[in-house]
This record gives structure tokens, sequence and C-alpha cells, in this order.
């Protein structure tokens, strides 16, 4: 199990691109492969993972290791996760420097942010259908959790509020409305 852990984020730190968030399907995709937890549970774990401090990837492996193995498999995870990092960026950065002003360097970034943007959505929309946001049906609970998310973009967009206080108000409005 905690070998199964490393090599898959491992392996997941190596090929993901475009930050953490892009990471999150992927993730969700090795969890729903070998079964780590049910999708509700990596859903809760996504969001803690978000609401911490640090790279949310990061985060969701350490969390899912220590779901599936303990704090031996949170260490495991982490280290999966974090060496590839480390590894290219030391290996990049010795030759990043010459190759920047490149032009086929420039059309390669060019070419991988909608591909990033990409995967970001991909994530956000496969969280809402477990979520239940979209759903064939609309109920109160799916009703309010659109309003709940309208609220916190207007206040995120407009109001340029900082994230961690949409996060606790977000928090507290699910307490009142939910429990």
């Amino acid at each position: 199990m905690l070998w199964q852990l490393f090599y898959n984020f491992l392996i997941i730190g190596f090929i993901a691109f475009g930050g953490g968030y892009a990471m999150i399907p992927v993730i969700g995709a090795q969890v729903d492969k070998f079964h780590w937890m049910t999708a509700q549970e990596y859903m809760d774990v996504t969001a803690i993972a978000g609401m911490a401090p640090g790279p949310i990837a990061t985060n969701t492996a350490i969390l899912v290791g220590y779901k599936t193995a303990g704090f031996t498999g949170a260490l495991v995870s982490a280290a999966g996760m974090v060496l590839p990092s480390l590894i290219l960026v030391v290996a990049v950065a010795t030759v990043f420097y010459k190759l920047y002003q490149h032009k086929l360097t420039k059309a390669a970034f060019y070419g991988l942010r909608p591909v990033v943007v990409g995967l970001i959505f991909y994530g956000a929309i496969k969280f809402s259908v477990s979520s239940g946001m979209i759903s064939p049906r609309f109920t109160a609970s799916t009703v309010t959790m659109w309003c709940i998310f309208a609220a916190s973009l207007l206040l995120l967009w407009r109001a340029k509020l900082h994230p961690f206080y949409v996060i606790i108000l977000s928090g507290l409005v699910g307490v009142a409305l939910y429990s």
C-alpha cells in the first residue's frame, strides 16, 4: 500500500501540469482507481486541503495518504508528490534561463495555457456534479449551494475580498443552513 501511494503520487508529480487545482482531477482518478476512499470522502479531503495553508495538491496527497495508510501513508504520499518538483526545479533551473527567450519555448508555454484552464474547469465541473450542485433536478440544497457559489464569486471578484474571509464566511453560512 505504501509503495502504491508513493509511486502514484510520484507519477502525478512528474506528469501533472498547471498547478495544484489542475492536479485535483488527476489525483481523483487515482483515488477512484484504487478505491482509496469514496467520492464524498475525496471531495471533503479536497475541501480541507484547499482551506489549509500550502499547495492544494500536496495537501490533498497528504490527506489521501493519511486516510489510506495513517501517518506513514501521509509521509510517503507527501514525499512522492514533492520529490518530482524538487528534481525538476533543480534540473530546469540550470538550463531554463538560457532557453527562456527561445521562440519554441514561448510557443510551448502559450500552448499549455488552455490545457491548464481546461483541467481546472474539468475539476470544477466534476466537483459540482459530485457535490450535487449540478443535478438533473433542483432541490432546496442545490439552490442554496448555487447561491453560496454566486455570493462567493461576487465577493472574490467584485468586492475583492480575501479568499480566507470568503471561505470562513461560506463555512459559517453552511453551518447556519445545514446544521
